[in-house]
């Protein structure tokens, strides 16, 4: 099958035959216009770099921590390049996959080309994988990013995953990969932000929301809209920025926390779980909190701007440099009444 850069015929095509037919119709509305160079300039850029990829059969591994794309005809998951690739073909690969900087969401690696990203999302996806089945199910993926883990979901059998990213940057370094996947197409990012879905799909299996509740000023909409696009008994995977407080407390930054201007609303567990209860939710597990640290979060040469270790106070690792708690991150499961 010949995927073409950021084309979403196939992605609508088939929602229209789940019976997602709002979805399908919203994608069909919003993608041309922010798919055109008056939305962003560098689309362009993008595009001209996404036709220097090599045009080389291959297949994916997603089984391990790394999102791996290898040439069909690699008998391994070994990182050693195939003849059309080794020496100089590394170093114009590597030079095109930069042009896509920065890579916030990894590890990913093309045709042996190791994409270094900002975060360590493996580390994220093992604290839940074990605890949530995807198999047989259709997963929406709100806040996507590059689609890494909709490649982790697919491996773990989901039926299709559709991810929603705003940013259109993710979204271009989802069509790298995507470029890769040879038939039955069952991944997809669109450039949705949650308050552009429709409210009345109620059909998904499982809808994740990692690393956006934080930035939405409005944290209830953003629970009520992800409740809105689960079927009954669906489940909800929730990440978020939270207070390790045992009280049920809410911290709302004076401006900017860990040097962001958008974070609106950091609540504390208890907290978090009555907002869930609130808007539909029961069945509540908190499945993990760990405190970010820099094993999982760091500057690297596919991200080279700031990364945690400027956010935080350089004396007290346990403050961010304007003086709140350093972020740790809650993993829940909740399932919708």
């Amino acid at each position: 099958m010949s995927i073409s850069f950021l084309d979403r015929k196939s992605c609508v095509e088939q929602l229209r035959e789940l019976r997602f037919h709002s979805l399908a119709d919203r994608i069909e509305q919003v993608c041309p216009q922010r798919f055109s160079l008056e939305h962003h300039g560098s689309l362009s850029g993008w595009k001209e770099a996404y036709s220097f990829l090599p045009n080389v059969a291959a297949r994916f591994d997603a089984s391990g921590d790394v999102v791996r794309v290898l040439p069909v005809q690699s008998n391994s998951v070994s990182t050693t390049p195939n003849l059309e690739l080794a020496d100089e073909g590394q170093d114009s690969l590597r030079k095109t996959l930069m042009r896509f900087h920065p890579w916030r969401k990894g590890p990913l690696e093309l045709f042996g080309v190791s994409i270094d990203t900002e975060w360590r999302s493996c580390l994220k996806w093992n604290r839940f994988a074990s605890q949530i089945d995807f198999d047989r199910k259709l997963v929406l993926d709100v806040g996507s990013g590059n689609g890494y883990y909709g490649w982790k979901m697919l491996a773990a059998g989901a039926s299709m995953v559709l991810g929603c990213e705003p940013f259109l940057l993710s979204v271009a370094q989802f069509e790298v990969f995507r470029k890769y996947w040879a038939d039955d197409e069952r991944h997809y990012v669109v450039p949705l932000a949650d308050v552009d879905l429709p409210r009345d799909i109620q059909r998904f299996d499982i809808t994740c929301s990692m690393g956006v509740l934080y930035h939405r000023p409005n944290p209830i909409e953003h629970l009520q809209i992800l409740a809105s696009t689960l079927k009954a008994g669906g489940q909800l995977l929730l990440e978020t920025i939270v207070l390790v407080d045992a009280q049920q407390t809410v911290l709302v930054p004076e401006d900017r926390y860990a040097k962001m201007r958008n974070v609106w609303f950091i609540p504390s567990v208890a907290m978090l779980e009555l907002w869930l209860r609130r808007t539909g939710f029961d069945e509540i597990r908190v499945i993990d909190v760990s405190r970010t640290t820099s094993q999982e979060q760091r500057s690297t040469d596919w991200m080279t701007f700031e990364s945690l270790s400027d956010f935080l106070d350089p004396t007290d690792s346990s403050r961010t440099i304007e003086g709140c708690p350093s972020p740790s991150r809650a993993v829940i499961i909740a399932k919708k009444r």
